[in-house]
């Protein structure tokens, strides 16, 4: 059990029988009530986002998760292989579980998989990752003058906006917290 001050971005939590993803946090103090503690919640059961109020003495159950890496194999339907980088085990995860992750992935890239109870509940990204652009307008000299951003088809499917100078076949930086362009690799 850990206090609702002391809950921070990316801890899981159980509440209501269900494991809560903590997308963001604030501890916030209105006039003369008491501190309180403001949190957005991602369901990893549902996916879905909620919104919830922590008195600051509250308790919450925290969850102790175990995390793999694991290397992304290959598409089997609506599911995905990866494989644990030590002891070679394959397992098929399904789309819900790595549906926000797989915009950043490539074959044979690698990510941590969170399990809880055995059961893969969560990918998490580095955060930055080096993709292959296919597909972007060429861009055009003069076209320079403010800072313009043109639509960029990568190799995983993601479009990211780069600058006008950023051409096919360039390898880029993409942050995987925002999908916004780094620079060059």
């Amino acid at each position: 059990m850990l206090s609702a001050t002391e809950m921070k971005r990316g801890t899981v939590i159980k509440m209501d029988g269900e494991l809560y993803l903590v997308v963001d946090y604030q501890h916030v103090t209105p006039g003369n009530w008491r501190g309180m503690v403001q949190a957005k919640l991602k369901s990893l059961k549902q996916g879905s986002v909620v919104q919830k109020r922590f008195r600051s003495t509250d308790k919450i159950e925290d969850v102790f998760l175990d995390h793999r890496v694991m290397e992304y194999l290959y598409k089997d339907g609506d599911n995905y292989c990866f494989m644990d980088t030590e002891n070679y085990e394959q397992i098929l995860l399904p789309k819900e579980a790595v549906e926000d992750a797989m915009p950043y992935m490539t074959l044979n890239s690698q990510a941590k998989i969170a399990f809880y109870e055995g059961k893969a509940i969560s990918v998490e990204l580095p955060t930055s990752v080096v993709l292959k652009i296919v597909e972007t307008d060429p861009g055009m000299k003069g076209d320079t003058v403010v800072n313009v951003y043109k639509p960029a088809k990568l190799e995983t499917g993601l479009v990211v906006k780069v600058p006008l100078f950023i051409n096919n076949g360039e390898i880029i930086k993409v942050d995987t917290r925002t999908g916004e362009f780094l620079g060059r690799e």
